[in-house]
């Protein structure tokens, strides 16, 4: 028989190396995932699961075991026109249809002819450091297991 599927809830704090904060989970609002479904960035999930309740811990992650280093090869020059169906900004966030799979890319640069869209994530490139601290671990419920995903931090809230 399988092990139990875990959920681990926990609080964290997101800085890059110059300290510079970036993320936050929400006062008594911890953040709850299902161990083994690619929730969370995978190297910072095998570190909360060897924690356990009340533990804090800090994690320094380099780019490459967070979200990636930085890829030239993610940036695309589109033709103006392509897009021009679309209200754009720099800034904007689009979503994608490519190669059977949906992207989202940012808007980097408008220029008279075209639009430089950026397929990298946020945090690309970027080394990350976590002070997290677990606040709760408990078995799966079957129907959390059923879904794919955690149902609150009881496993009794419904969507």
């Amino acid at each position: 028989m399988a092990a139990p599927v875990q959920v681990i809830a926990f609080n964290y704090v997101l800085k890059n190396k110059g300290g510079e904060l970036l993320d936050a989970s929400e006062p008594n609002q911890p953040l709850p995932f299902m161990v083994g479904q690619q929730q969370i960035i995978p190297k910072l999930e095998e570190v909360l699961v060897t924690m356990s309740e009340g533990d804090k811990k800090n994690v320094s992650l380099a780019a490459t075991d967070a979200y990636g280093d930085f890829r030239q090869d993610m940036i695309m020059e589109v033709p103006k026109e392509e897009l021009a169906h679309l209200k754009i900004d720099v800034g904007a966030h689009l979503q994608l249809q490519l190669q059977n799979q949906v992207r989202v890319v940012k808007v980097a640069k408008i220029t008279d002819s075209h639009v430089t869209l950026d397929g990298n994530h946020p945090l690309a490139g970027v080394d990350l450091v976590f002070d997290v601290e677990v606040v709760l671990k408990r078995e799966a419920t079957a129907e959390e297991v059923a879904h794919g995903h955690v149902h609150g931090l009881h496993g009794h809230s419904h969507h």
